[in-house]
């Protein structure tokens, strides 16, 4: 029964009348229920949720000073650490096509008392002028896309990065076997198509070098990861 519920709300689309505020136009799911978002992924990852975002920093080599936008920020958790990293030097932006999630990352910036470029915003149309960033970070948002929109969200993201920036997603990867696809269904994510292993074809196409998959520390998720000029 609590599965139900889940899948039920977890992914709610960009027309939710309920929403306040209008999301941004994307073909991607969106999540409406903010409120609940951080317990359900601390649930999905017993409780490892610091771990992992402070894992998806050090994997994106985020340096002090730099520009970074966090891809799909969410409740701002994420965004809130590449602050910390980047430093009073530095400038984090975060996008979210769910004004519920963008509401949520406001308040929590609000209370650490601290600058952050937060906005309404699809991945796939970003707001930002050409080469902007030096970092692109997207952790746990691609697989909410459908293909040609994530083919749509790289090309978007290789247009703001800097000659020399570089992207990372961090993202579920798709199961191979009988037993991965199980445990996928029962984490809410059974009808995964397109793994994070499958962006790297993409992102080359896009024009990203030095494109490369990986692991994290948990088993499920993987990384991707390509610098937007020659190195």
């Amino acid at each position: 029964m609590l599965r139900k519920i889940l899948n039920a709300s977890l992914h709610t689309q960009p027309d939710d009348t309920r929403a306040a505020a209008p999301h941004a136009v994307t073909r991607g799911h969106t999540i409406s229920w903010a409120w609940g978002y951080d317990a359900v992924l601390a649930g999905l990852t017993l409780g490892q949720m610091a771990a992992l975002r402070a894992h998806t920093i050090e994997l994106a080599q985020i340096r002090p000073g730099e520009a970074v936008l966090d891809a799909g920020c969410g409740t701002g958790d994420l965004t809130l650490a590449l602050k910390r990293r980047v430093g009073p030097e530095g400038h984090v932006y975060g996008v979210d096509a769910a004004p519920e999630m963008i509401a949520a990352a406001r308040r929590r910036i609000l209370r650490a008392t601290t600058d952050v470029d937060l906005r309404v915003a699809a991945v796939e149309s970003l707001p930002f002028s050409e080469a902007f960033f030096d970092v692109v970070v997207s952790s746990l948002v691609f697989h909410h896309l459908p293909g040609d929109a994530q083919i749509e969200a790289i090309a978007e993201i290789r247009r703001v990065l800097k000659p020399t920036g570089r992207l990372l997603i961090v993202d579920f990867r798709r199961p191979t076997t009988s037993l991965g696809r199980l445990t996928l269904t029962l984490t809410l994510h059974g009808r995964l198509r397109i793994g994070v292993q499958d962006l790297a074809a993409p992102m080359s196409a896009a024009g990203f070098h030095d494109v490369v998959c990986g692991e994290t520390r948990w088993r499920r998720l993987g990384l991707v990861r390509g610098s937007a000029g020659k190195h």
